[in-house]
């Protein structure tokens, strides 16, 4: 079996895709690339043809965690990254990926720090990521990060991971590994079980992604309809008392204003 795949996770017409294509292509390790949409088009076929990129349709109910979780069953090797079209990856991503990955055998999930892309260019230090930079803080100490409580201590206060940087050893996932209940918090909730389970967080505090923030982008979408909002207080008051959920949902809530 392979060590390592990108799934691409395609859907309509993304301006950005064939960047994160090149992003992808231009890794400094070995790793094999796929796409997997519910979105077929001859334009998405052809640049993939142009590509060499394989490409795998799924039929059936609409949603995001269908999607990604047709896109984990799709990757045939032992580690998959679920790539968003959008983004876009450093080339050391999978040297370090493959660098944990021997340093820690147990390690079922890797995941980094990232760098926002807004309006075109990189967005450093801005509060959000601070915030999750100081919510990663128990995984700092990869010797412990096998341990349930310690997994979960990064998860009570917000989401702290940078989805698209997650790559998941794809023989110890749970079926199915995201929830069809969500649209925003569904790497959060997934997250949360994983925690509960056998294997290793690692966490590479380097920006190996970069994260675009657009108009088109779900994230946006799930703003102005507040669905992250609903589904976000779902997560605090499953964790939480009342009061303390709320009062968390506020201080967390500002977030959204880096997405505006």
């Amino acid at each position: 079996m392979e060590f390592h795949t990108f799934v691409i996770c395609a859907y309509g017409q993304s301006p950005y895709l064939e960047a994160c294509i090149r992003s992808l292509k231009a890794q400094t390790a070995a790793t094999n690339i796929i796409c997997a949409t519910s979105t077929p088009s001859p334009w998405l076929e052809e640049v993939l043809e142009r590509h060499k990129i394989p490409l795998f349709v799924r039929q059936g109910e609409k949603g995001i965690g269908n999607d990604w979780n047709f896109g984990l069953d799709s990757g045939q090797a032992r580690f998959v990254t679920i790539a968003h079209q959008d983004d876009l990856y450093n080339r050391h991503y999978v040297e370090e990926l493959r660098r944990a990955a021997a340093r820690w055998p147990d390690m079922t999930v890797f995941m980094s720090d990232g760098i926002l892309i807004r309006d075109g260019r990189l967005s450093w230090g801005g509060a959000v990521e601070l915030v999750k930079k100081v919510l990663r803080l128990p995984w700092r100490v990869p010797g412990l990060c096998h341990l349930p409580w310690v997994k979960k201590a990064g998860l009570i206060f917000g989401n702290p991971v940078m989805c698209p940087s997650c790559c998941y050893r794809k023989d110890q996932m749970p079926r199915p590994l995201f929830s069809t209940e969500y649209d925003f918090v569904l790497d959060w909730e997934c997250m949360r079980r994983l925690a509960c389970g056998p294997g290793r967080f690692i966490c590479v505090e380097k920006p190996l992604l970069y994260y675009r923030i657009h108009d088109e982008a779900a994230t946006k979408a799930c703003m102005e309809d507040h669905r992250r909002e609903r589904e976000e207080r779902r997560i605090f008051q499953d964790i939480w008392p009342g009061w303390l959920a709320g009062l968390l949902m506020k201080l967390y809530g500002q977030a959204g204003k880096n997405y505006q």
